[in-house]
């Protein structure tokens, strides 16, 4: 569908309250456009878009929808049954899924798309960073609230560059025709999408292979993936093969330092203030792409040491003698033993406590046995109920059956008020909360209750 965005005055969003779609509704609005949206819950961040003028309902009712909307912008998470999205498809209103409008505002830029089952959010995040600190306009699309922006939008006037998450659900990321691409992993998920991990990684070969000839794909050195037709590609990670690679990778004083190395170039130290090994593989990614857009290592070294992480990335919410609070948006097995891992480097000496909130029906079922293994990191383990999203239960699937899968004795199920009171009681010395559903609605109180034992109160 071809749409001038220049003769809209009023666009709406179906799903306005979701990280992606956020992020184009704060630009619409940054372009002068009258925003509306709907969406299921009010949270936070959809509190966050009124205050800035954009205007949210959340009841799914047509009646509330503009009479003068032009476009509706929607997410493929919106699920068939909701009245309003019946009652669009019905109209004569032009309507775009949130990944199309993304392709075609990116074709008025020099495209830098980042893609990957794991470690996209955080890459899109540093490679933003990494431009404004060194003064380069930008635009940017962020799955994640950048705590160095407070936002999951950046704008700059006079940008030439937009950076954008490629995200591969619902195949969105080839909507994009980048200049540089980046690709940090391919495992298989999203399973109720793609036939199996044979499909998914032809459709991250199709995304890689529609780089502009000029630019260059970068992969991290852990991608297995064949058919790329592009004149340039690089390798990113911590083999001395690669074009950019991390070596000396340690803990000190309670940082994770590397030597950074690029051809030609004297290696750079670097000291980041977000922990982990797989953050250690993010930074060079994020170096990789500045790199090839005229950074220095100078340049890179200042960004990446300034860089503060990303919203519900490894956020240490508590960190003191007594406690150690960290929350983390991980929701698939590969994440959860990374983060699990990072933690255990960091505090090797504590009791890990790890709450999960398992996401997703299909994707409980599918990994089970990989969910079982990463958790099973945890000295003592905690599962909340499925949180569902976009779908309906699977007989059989529960969080008892996952719990099930892990091997540690102590463990248990809990509602959410049973955890806040088992929290006040056990008073754990290294906590960790992983999810990507409400369970970051859970972390301000979780936070409370244990500072108040930490007062003494």
């Amino acid at each position: 569908m071809s749409v001038n965005f220049k003769n809209i005055h009023t666009v709406y969003f179906l799903g306005a309250g979701g990280i992606g779609m956020s992020a184009l509704a704060r630009y619409f609005k940054l372009e002068g456009k009258e925003v509306y949206g709907y969406d299921l819950h009010r949270t936070p961040l959809t509190e966050q878009l009124e205050s800035e003028g954009i205007r949210i309902h959340y009841e799914d009712n047509p009646s509330l929808i503009p009479q003068d909307t032009g476009l509706v912008i929607y997410t493929p998470a919106i699920p068939a049954d909701n009245k309003e999205m019946i009652y669009l498809k019905k109209s004569n209103i032009p309507m775009l899924k949130r990944a199309e409008v993304l392709g075609l505002l990116s074709e008025g830029y020099k495209t830098v798309a980042v893609a990957g089952t794991h470690g996209k959010t955080s890459i899109t995040a540093m490679t933003s960073h990494l431009l404004v600190s060194t003064s380069i306009p930008v635009m940017a699309f962020i799955g994640g609230i950048a705590l160095n922006f407070s936002s999951n939008f950046v704008h700059y006037p006079g940008a030439e560059i937009m950076v954008v998450e490629a995200d591969e659900y619902d195949r969105s990321m080839l909507k994009l025709h980048p200049y540089l691409s980046l690709i940090s992993s391919v495992s298989a998920d999203h399973l109720d999408i793609y036939k199996d991990i044979d499909d998914l990684r032809n459709t991250f070969v199709r995304f890689a292979n529609q780089t502009a000839q000029e630019g260059a794909v970068i992969l991290n050195e852990n991608v297995d993936i064949d058919g790329l037709q592009n004149n340039r590609i690089l390798k990113y990670g911590t083999k001395s093969s690669g074009n950019g690679y991390a070596s000396d990778v340690r803990v000190v004083n309670g940082k994770f330092t590397f030597a950074l190395h690029f051809p030609d170039s004297e290696p750079v130290t670097v000291t980041m203030e977000v922990p982990g090994l797989h953050y250690v593989q993010n930074a060079v990614g994020a170096a990789m792409l500045a790199f090839q857009l005229g950074l220095s290592t100078k340049q890179i070294k200042a960004g990446l040491e300034s860089f503060k992480g990303v919203e519900r990335r490894f956020n240490f919410r508590i960190r003191t003698g007594d406690c150690i609070y960290i929350d983390d948006y991980a929701h698939h097995p590969e994440e959860i033993e990374a983060t699990l891992e990072a933690a255990r480097m960091l505090f090797p000496g504590k009791k890990m406590t790890v709450v999960f909130q398992p996401h997703l029906y299909s994707r409980t079922r599918d990994f089970a046995g990989d969910f079982g293994k990463a958790l099973s990191l945890a000295d003592h383990i905690i599962l909340l109920p499925i949180y569902p999203a976009r779908e309906k239960p699977i007989p059989g699937i529960t969080s008892e059956y996952l719990l099930q899968k892990t091997e540690k004795p102590e463990k248990q199920l809990l509602e959410k008020e049973e955890l806040y009171a088992l929290l006040k009681e056990t008073k754990p010395e290294l906590l960790l909360t992983l999810g990507a559903g409400d369970i970051g609605m859970m972390t301000d109180k979780i936070e409370e209750i244990l500072k108040l034992d930490l007062n003494g109160m």
